[in-house]
């Protein structure tokens, strides 16, 4: 199978994983998926957690690294990261990894063979960045794959991909709102007695609320820290489960389950600071700039509504 497509064995687990005691317990969590080495968006996430009532906790859920290839730029993302809570995606896994998995996305067959190999052709950049900090890599391969998290009473399973797999796809926007996969849902969260789950890796956001024997249950996957998610947009997101109320207008979208406010919240990152730094990594003709710059200007194909199922997406919304 071509590299990109495939799900490495070490990436998988099984769901009785999260049948354990919480490692994070907290009023607040801002879960920062798909960071992809923006450091403007990082400023914005840490004065935002400066302004909370009570201070967060930040936990980074992988592919925080990706258009970052600048050495300076690399070691200042992950200097900050693992300052605090981290869990490695796919990215920061592939970094320290010598098999053929590529850039380990485990994409799904409906994107183009040519994005797949983009996204293999940066993985290759950025390990050449990565192997100037060979400490530095290391801590990032030793990060684990997932965690429960305990805001109130409630317990959620933090990951990168999906209940199973640090790559897997269930979470994404076309597999969440279809009707057999709350079945699946609700056996998990009921084995590991959890509220539900906040991932990233499929790149665009998404949010379900479901409910089964009386128990409020929601997934919620933030796409994009470090990049546009929605058309005609120039902001990331970040998900935020907490005690409290979001400030008025300040989230995108959410819900309040079992005492819990789930929310996806706006990064609104210095743009000029962004596109300059990417484009002195990723010029015109770059793998990178050919798989992302229409999306860094004006977003991807991609709706509100299609993350919240209203509508339902096109396969492919690059």
């Amino acid at each position: 199978m071509m590299p990109g497509r495939v799900c490495p064995l070490g990436y998988r687990y099984a769901p009785t994983v999260f049948k354990r005691v919480a490692e994070i317990q907290a009023e607040t969590i801002y879960v920062v998926g798909g960071l992809y080495g923006n450091r403007a968006a990082l400023d914005v996430i840490l004065a935002l957690a400066a302004q909370e009532v009570v201070m967060p906790t930040i936990i980074f859920n992988g592919d925080f690294n990706w258009f970052d290839t600048d050495a300076n730029e690399f070691f200042a993302v992950n200097t900050e990261v693992l300052k605090h809570t981290a869990l490695r995606g796919n990215v920061e896994t592939e970094l320290a990894s010598g098999d053929n998995a590529g850039c380990g996305c485990a994409y799904p067959d409906y994107v183009d063979d040519a994005d797949v190999e983009r996204s293999n052709q940066i993985m290759q950049t950025l390990r050449k960045t990565a192997s100037l900090f060979p400490a530095l890599t290391a801590q990032l391969a030793a990060l684990p794959m997932h965690l429960v998290a305990g805001v109130g009473a409630a317990r959620f399973g933090i990951v990168h991909g999906d209940a199973e797999s640090l790559s897997g796809w269930r979470f994404a926007h076309d597999n969440l709102h279809e009707p057999e996969h709350v079945a699946w849902l609700n056996h998990i969260c009921d084995d590991a007695q959890l509220a539900g789950f906040a991932s990233s890796h499929t790149c665009l956001p998404a949010f379900r609320q479901f409910s089964a024997s009386g128990k409020a249950r929601a997934v919620i996957n933030n796409g994009a820290a470090g990049m546009p998610n929605f058309a005609n947009t120039a902001y990331g997101l970040i998900s935020r489960l907490s005690l409290h109320p979001v400030q008025e207008n300040s989230a995108q979208y959410g819900g309040l389950i079992n005492g819990v406010y789930i929310d996806a919240i706006p990064i609104h990152y210095d743009i000029a600071c962004f596109y300059e730094k990417f484009l002195a990594s990723w010029p015109q003709g770059s793998a990178a700039h050919q798989a992302y710059f229409q999306r860094i200007m004006h977003g991807p194909r991609y709706l509100p509504a299609h993350a919240l199922g209203l509508v339902r997406a096109p396969s492919v919304c690059a």
